[in-house]
């Protein structure tokens, strides 16, 4: 199987283009390919294939073989795979999705690509869409969520994947790999969330670190770095446009007048190669 590993502020995939390579079974395939050790290692697998309703239809599967409706800093990559390895010529695509329709289009700078800005859609704050259950106001805002003898305050937002960001004083602080998987798979979160914590470094500058559902700890995550906005912004912490730190870089997220989310970043292809699948 031909493959190319792209990574996104260090969170990094390996897509597949599907119209060429036969793949039986995607959820085994994703933890063989994704395993650092005994794979090529990564946060997801990626295919690229048809879609009826966009130029494309994007499937991402999380390391641990589950399917993960959406990603920022994928999509970022997508847009330069789909370019540069001339499956479009067009500078902006639209891309079937399991959380919708996301339109990603590259950056240029003195005429070379250097990145892409993804249209991200609008947050979904309704319980029943992220989902969330208990019994909390909408928007779940700065509610508490009792995670074994702890209680968490977070807000709650879906980009189409669900996530709870909490807001701390010192983010380096947090035991993110004792406390992400608690919140994850707690009674709260049905279909399980991804997990932020979050410190606000000023109204324009926010720093943060992510649990990722299926995949854990990794270096940054687009979805969650919208979410962090949005959360910001309900908890009257930011403006409605932020520079996100994270552990691989950085990231602008902006929450437009129309509602929606758009972030900005690079996205680079590592390396290409063949994998030999054992399914």
């Amino acid at each position: 199987m031909l493959f190319s590993k792209w990574q996104g502020l260090g969170n990094d995939f390996v897509i597949v283009n599907g119209f060429q390579e036969n793949i039986p079974d995607y959820c085994s395939a994703a933890k063989e390919i994704c395993d650092r050790h005994f794979g090529v290692g990564a946060d997801g697998l990626v295919i690229i294939g048809p879609s009826s309703t966009a130029d494309f239809r994007m499937r991402i599967f999380n390391s641990d073989g589950s399917e993960a409706e959406m990603c920022g800093n994928v999509t970022r990559c997508v847009m330069r795979y789909v370019y540069e390895s001339a499956l479009t010529d067009k500078t902006s695509v639209s891309l079937e999705t399991m959380a919708g329709l996301i339109r990603p289009e590259l950056l240029f700078s003195d005429g070379a690509v250097i990145g892409a800005r993804v249209d991200m859609g609008i947050p979904r704050l309704k319980l029943s869409e992220i989902p969330l259950t208990g019994s909390f106001a909408e928007p779940a805002v700065n509610v508490p969520l009792e995670i074994g003898s702890q209680t968490v305050y977070g807000t709650a937002v879906s980009m189409g994947n669900p996530h709870f960001v909490t807001f701390v004083d010192d983010v380096a602080a947090v035991d993110l790999a004792e406390i992400g998987p608690k919140i994850e798979t707690s009674r709260y979160f049905p279909r399980k969330t991804n997990v932020e914590f979050v410190q606000v470094l000023n109204r324009q500058e926010l720093r943060m670190r992510v649990w990722e559902r299926g995949a854990g700890i990794t270096l940054a995550c687009g979805t969650g770095a919208c979410a962090t906005l949005v959360a910001a912004v309900l908890n009257n912490k930011t403006d409605r446009k932020a520079e996100v730190h994270l552990p691989g870089g950085n990231l602008f997220v902006e929450w437009g007048e129309n509602e929606h989310l758009y972030i900005s970043g690079p996205a680079t292809e590592v390396f290409r190669g063949e994998f030999l699948l054992h399914l």
